[in-house]
This record gives C-alpha cells, structure tokens and sequence, in this order.
C-alpha cells in the first residue's frame, strides 16, 4: 500500500507539472489571435497566482478538514476544469475568468503534497518527485510545440492535457482509500488550531526564507513565462521552434533533480541550494553574454539545472528546521510566497519588455539571484543552521 500510494503521489506531481510551461509556450502564437498585448500573459499569471496564494494560505486548513487524499483528488478535477476552458477561450477576459479556478486548484495541493513528502519520505523522494514536476512542465511545451508544428491550433494542446488531468482525477478519486490506510508513526496529528500568520512570522528565520523562496519561484516562472517569447523577439527564432526550445528549462529542471536524488545520499539540503544557485548564475551569464542562440539554449539549460535542488531542497529541509509540528504552516505560507513571486515578478517583466527592451531578461534574472542567495543566507543564520 505504501509503495502504490507512493507511485501515486509520483504520478500527481507530473500532473502538477504538466500546465505550468503551457502559457508560456503557447503564448506567441496566441496573444495576437485574441487581440491582446504581450504583456496580458502576465495579466492571466497574476489571476492565477492570486488563487494559488489564497489556496496556499488556508492549505493548513485544508489538510486538517480534508487530509491530502481529497484535497489532491479536488484540485486536481479544478485545474482539468480550467485548462479545459482555456481551450474553449476566444478572447483575454475568458482567459481570465479560467484562470481562477485554475489557481485556486494549484496551492493547496502544492503545499499539501510537499508538506506530506517531507514528513514521510527521505531526501532522495522530495527529489526526484520535483523531478516528475520537472518531467510534466517540460512535456507540457513539448506538447504544445507539437500540436503547433503539426499545424493544429493552440487550443488543441490545452485540450490534450486537460484530458491527462481527467483521467488523474479519476485515478486519484479510486485510491482515496490508500490515504486512509497510510498512517505513519511519524506524522504530526491533524487534530490541532492551525497557526495564524503571525505565529508563523515569529518563527525565527521563516521571514528571510519566505523572502528567499519568492525570488526562486519568481526566478522560474518568470524564464517559463518569458523564455519562449525572448527567443521569439530578441533572438529571432520562429514561434513553433521557440516553444519546443523553451522546454529545454524545464527539462534541465527534470534533469538535475533526478540526478539530484543521489547527491542528497553525500550531501546535505543547504550545500545542494547553494551549489543550485552558482549554476543559475553561470547559465544566466550564457544567455546574458552575446554567445550566439546556441549558448543561449544552453544558458536556458543550466538555470533550469541550477533551479533543480533549490526548491525540493528548501521543503525538505522545513520540518528540520521549523519544527514538523509546524511545518504544514510552514510550507503553506512558503506556498503562499512563492505565488507572490509569480504573480508580481513575471507581470513586472512584462511590463519592461513591453516598454523598454525583452532584451533584460537575464539582467532581470540576475537581480533576483542576488537576493535569493542573500536572504538565504540570513534565514539559515536566524534558525541557528550553517
């Protein structure tokens, strides 16, 4: 039973993973047929950050009514829903409208999962099921560019994964009794008050890591928003390329965190971090420098490569050093943080390329970086960890 409700989990973080490259990959080629700017992407990525924030916020809440069985099976069935009204759209303000249940179906199944794996599983499983993550958002573009090469339309791709997620929610439906059964003498009870915002901020070093997990999310989702139409408008690559080439981030994020899984048997949580943040940095410089669109592929490569340990390492690592009796708060809120990152940094993004140049990407990359390692530095200080 465990090692099937494992492989369950395994299968949802695909799924996770699966919608979040799409907008960024169809985007070229849908932003002019619905009469909107280039920047409205940011527009639809605000909307769905707002609800995955929300969700992200009351996941605690959640959890404890619900348990991660059902809370997975519903946000799964809200994210099919919308990604099948995406496919439906014919103007921005649909596309607007979908995006709420979207988001509110990614935050609370975000945090509510990660907060289950690093309870229960070692290191390695946070790893390689952010790897599966890795796995689905890169499909998600591969995908799309697919659909568009053939010659099919943009909502075409929309349809094929909000089908995938179909099929998942069904699944996910029929094992609710697995969840049940997978009680572990390590789990924190679930009867308790949930703590208020304020309790969570007193929590030393929480604020300084929320800081720090908002630039990494701000940093991801800003290169998968925006990485298809940069080498669209500033390196002349053809819509259809732009998109499949897009999903190499994506797949250097699938990459490392499989490979990533075995160096958390040498090493720990905090040295994988950092040496994921000198690898964004030396990929950051190849898309920066005037190298050639090849060793801007590449560039794209190894930020999404840099990104790998960052993220699965962070939540891992919360139980140990907020306390496990805290760490669905915890995460919850770094959920929470994280979308803020999506919603605000993306969009502002947007707004330079529009007005000044999309050529700032990877500046505007570097920034962020800076701030990323900085703050988490000064988090690990503040809980007492080196």
């Amino acid at each position: 039973m465990v090692h099937l409700l494992l492989a369950l989990i395994y299968l949802s973080f695909i799924s996770l993973g699966l919608p979040d490259g799409l907008l960024g990959a169809a985007w070229p080629s849908m932003y002019a047929e619905l009469g909107a700017p280039v920047s409205a992407a940011g527009v639809i990525f605000v909307i769905i950050s707002i609800g995955t924030v929300i969700s992200s916020l009351f996941s605690e809440r959640l959890n404890i009514r619900l348990g991660p069985g059902k809370v997975t099976a519903i946000s799964v069935a809200m994210t099919a829903a919308a990604l099948m009204g995406f496919s439906s759209c014919s103007s921005l303000w649909q596309l607007c409208l979908w995006a709420i249940p979207y988001g509110l179906g990614a935050g609370s199944v975000d945090a509510c999962l990660n907060n289950y794996v690093a309870l229960h599983y070692a290191s390695r499983h946070m790893s390689w099921l952010h790897c599966m993550w890795g796995i689905g958002a890169s499909a998600g573009p591969y995908i799309m560019g697919a659909v568009l090469t053939a010659g099919g339309h943009w909502s075409r791709g929309y349809q094929l994964i909000g089908l995938i997620q179909i099929v998942l929610t069904a699944v996910l439906l029929l094992s609710l009794p697995l969840w049940k059964n997978s009680g572990s003498a390590g789990e924190v009870p679930l009867k308790r008050q949930p703590l208020s915002l304020r309790q969570i901020s007193r929590i030393p070093g929480v604020k300084a890591m929320l800081l720090s997990f908002f630039c990494y999310c701000a940093t991801e989702q800003t290169v998968g928003l925006w990485a298809g139409s940069y080498l669209v408008l500033h390196r002349g690559m053809a819509a259809e390329l732009a998109a499949s080439f897009a999903g190499l981030f994506y797949m250097g994020i699938a990459l490392g965190r499989a490979l990533n899984g075995f160096f958390t048997l040498k090493f720990t949580d905090t040295q994988l971090t950092r040496a994921g943040f000198g690898i964004i940095l030396l990929g950051i410089a190849a898309v920066l420098l005037p190298l050639g669109n090849t060793a801007a592929l590449i560039g794209l490569s190894l930020i999404g490569l840099g990104c790998a340990p960052i993220y699965p390492s962070i939540i891992h690592a919360t139980p140990e050093r907020f306390g496990a009796e805290h760490s669905q708060a915890v995460i919850g809120v770094l959920m929470a943080s994280a979308y803020l990152g999506n919603c605000l940094m993306p969009p502002i993004f947007g707004l330079i390329a529009n007005h000044i140049s999309i050529s700032l990407l990877p500046v505007y990359l570097l920034l962020i970086l800076v701030l990323m390692a900085s703050m988490h530095r000064l988090a690990l200080k503040r809980c007492g960890r080196n």
